[in-house]
């Protein structure tokens, strides 16, 4: 009776054993993991080891797509050798472009959370790619900033200037062409050079324009130096730009007041709980951790409610709670909403613009 019940034990564990490795999520990572962008790949990998834990749910496949399209074809052919139901990371272009034939061919979905070209959804129709955007396209700081500041500035007598760049002309007039859709026509237009030891001259012409408020369509020092010699002729100006007014302080210090439109810092506005997870770990959660951490957490979900097998719907038809806050995607492949917002410097750092 004890041999009947030992094998009948031992039996009862190897069904179980099975049937918890049927329900085990097989997840691929790709990223990064040599070369120049070593650094953010490994954002990326801790993030989805944290978000899959140490229960046994989640077996990860981690593939270093360096960054290159060999890499990007390389980590697919491991993907589905491995037989992962998703696939997340990529970021950059030429290793998901190489990647996804493969990883459609296999039926693998992929969360990306890094690749920001506009094609990469838009060709949506045409190559069938079953690709799901977590980080924001390249033009939605462009759509952010004329949707939201025009909001703010609907009564400002405002200017649009740019630095000739193609990234400052582009996104100076995305946001007067949303100015115009809207009914506001700027005081002033006009194109500056950039990195001078003052812009005098320019800040004397909008204040002769009567402009009150200014977006900028450059970067951060440039604006700095407007915002001082602004004060230097005793103009009161509030000016604004995209989300270059993250990159490290210059010689001049930027001014309190100064607008900025970009993404939240994620570790400011993500769940408490994980971030403090990360933290007694010793991991800072800057970059991709807590984006590859969601894209885990999205994965799980979608997986768990995938009907027949149909990721891809799935993904696409839910709404995903995450460390970072809710996620949906569009029909593309895109997220539904907008994550840029409105960021006002206090002096020491940028602050959350809660009325938008």
């Amino acid at each position: 009776m004890r041999i009947v019940g030992f094998v009948i034990g031992a039996l009862a564990g190897l069904l179980l054993a099975g049937s918890a490795y049927a329900e085990q999520l097989r997840l691929g990572v790709s990223a990064p993991l040599s070369g120049p962008s070593a650094i953010l790949g490994a954002q990326v990998r801790r993030g989805a080891e944290a978000a899959a834990g140490e229960d046994g749910s989640v077996a990860l496949e981690v593939a270093d797509d360096a960054c290159t399209a060999e890499g990007g074809a390389k980590a697919a052919k491991q993907f589905v050798d491995a037989k992962v139901q998703v696939a997340v990371g990529f970021l950059c272009g030429e290793a998901i472009d190489a990647a996804m034939p493969i990883l459609k061919d296999a039926d693998i979905p992929v969360i990306t959370v890094g690749v920001r070209t506009d094609s990469l959804t838009d060709r949506r129709e045409k190559t069938g790619w079953p690709v799901f955007r977590l980080g924001p396209r390249a033009d939605s700081e462009h759509e952010a900033a004329g949707q939201l500041l025009t909001r703010l500035w609907r009564n400002e007598l405002f200017a649009v200037v740019d630095d000739g760049t193609i990234y400052g002309r582009e996104l100076a007039e995305s946001f007067r062409a949303a100015a115009q859709q809207q009914g506001l026509k700027p005081v002033f237009n006009d194109t500056f050079r950039p990195q001078l030891d003052n812009q005098i001259g320019l800040v004397g012409r909008l204040r002769k324009a009567d402009a009150t408020h200014i977006f900028v369509g450059g970067d951060r020092d440039d604006i700095a130096v407007m915002a001082r010699d602004a004060r230097k002729i005793g103009a009161n100006m509030v000016f604004a730009g995209g989300e270059a007014l993250r990159a490290a302080p210059g010689q001049v210090s930027l001014a309190a007041g100064t607008l900025m439109i970009a993404l939240p810092e994620w570790q400011e506005v993500a769940d408490p709980a994980v971030v403090a997870k990360f933290k007694a770990a010793d991991v800072v959660p800057e970059g991709y951790v807590l984006p590859a951490y969601a894209a885990v957490e999205v994965a799980r979900v979608a997986v768990a409610d995938a009907e027949s097998g149909d990721l891809s719907k799935a993904l696409t038809e839910h709404d995903f709670q995450t460390a970072i806050g809710q996620i949906r995607f569009d029909g593309k492949g895109d997220l539904s909403q907008n994550p840029y917002r409105v960021f006002r410097y206090d002096g020491a750092r940028f602050i959350p613009v809660e009325a938008q």
